[in-house]
């Protein structure tokens, strides 16, 4: 458990590790899940999903998930607008990556953004200097690699998030970093999950 607010059924962000052959009953997300396959492969109706998947499945969205090899998983809970209907299903390994001018030292990799947030992927040049004044506060996952922020180290599955208004001023370690990058989101109120339903 990384983050969490609220009793049993709450908004939250955790690392989740499913053992070889597990299987869960079909069961609604009444608030949203998203999450990224960090290693294994994830399992649904919907397909396999190896490592480097993004999901996003909405409010009252429903699956049943398994997973015959095991595999571990970043995943938000309630952390959606409760009118955003949108399923996404994409393997970051399959999107190309870019460059922009105003960052020459990052590569992305987009996954989903709309009004309320972005989240991509992105690879961070070794022993460079990353900065980033987001508008809506910040989060990232490292997903590989070594950087440092705010007096404190970061390694692989370290979680880093910045109230909205906090730059970042982040050093990459001399292998370079991959890291998950949220941002945005944290403007907009937080929706509180109910404590008696899933």
């Amino acid at each position: 458990m990384l983050d969490r607010i609220g009793g049993e059924v709450a908004r939250a962000t955790s690392l989740v590790r499913y053992a070889p052959n597990s299987k869960f009953s079909s069961h609604v997300h009444t608030g949203g899940e998203e999450f990224l396959v960090l290693n294994g492969v994830f399992q649904d109706e919907h397909g396999d999903f190896p490592a480097g998947s993004y999901i996003r499945n909405p409010p009252q969205s429903s699956h049943t998930p398994s997973s015959d090899e095991g595999c571990v998983i970043f995943v938000k809970l309630w952390q959606f607008d409760l009118a955003d209907h949108a399923h996404v299903r994409v393997d970051a390994d399959k999107i190309p990556e870019f460059e922009t001018a105003a960052r020459p030292s990052v590569k992305m990799t987009p996954l989903f953004h709309d009004d309320r947030e972005k989240v991509r992927i992105e690879e961070w040049s070794s022993n460079g200097a990353i900065t980033l004044a987001p508008q809506g506060g910040l989060e990232i996952l490292c997903l590989a690699g070594r950087f440092a922020e705010g007096g404190e180290d970061f390694a692989e599955l370290s979680w880093l998030r910045l109230p909205v208004g906090q730059p970042l001023n982040a050093v990459v370690g001399p292998q370079g970093c991959r890291v998950w990058v949220k941002e945005g989101h944290l403007l907009y109120a937080s929706i509180e999950a109910p404590n008696s339903t899933s």
